[in-house]
């Protein structure tokens, strides 16, 4: 039995709901797990940095930068529901 090709699926409207909300869920969360792997990153290099004395303060702005940067990555608002909401 032939299949029918189903690269013309997006443009006629047969693609299920679901795959398109995973997408978006996907889409959404990419930055977010992004920004707490860069934090986390930033976190680990600031400590490996602060063991010696002469790296100290750069060791110290890095591990916060990384701090915040983990933190907002964990705890920002949705940029992206609030730009779908104003169209």
């Amino acid at each position: 039995m032939l299949c029918p090709s189903t690269s013309f699926a997006p443009t006629v409207g047969m693609t299920t709901p679901s795959l398109r909300t995973l997408g978006g869920r996907i889409g959404r969360s990419l930055p977010r797990l992004a920004l707490v792997i860069i934090g986390f990153v930033l976190i680990v290099v600031g400590l490996a940095m602060t063991v010696t004395i002469v790296m100290l303060p750069a060791g110290v702005v890095l591990g916060l930068l990384g701090v915040a940067t983990f933190l907002t990555g964990i705890f920002a608002p949705d940029v992206l529901d609030d730009r779908r909401s104003d169209q």
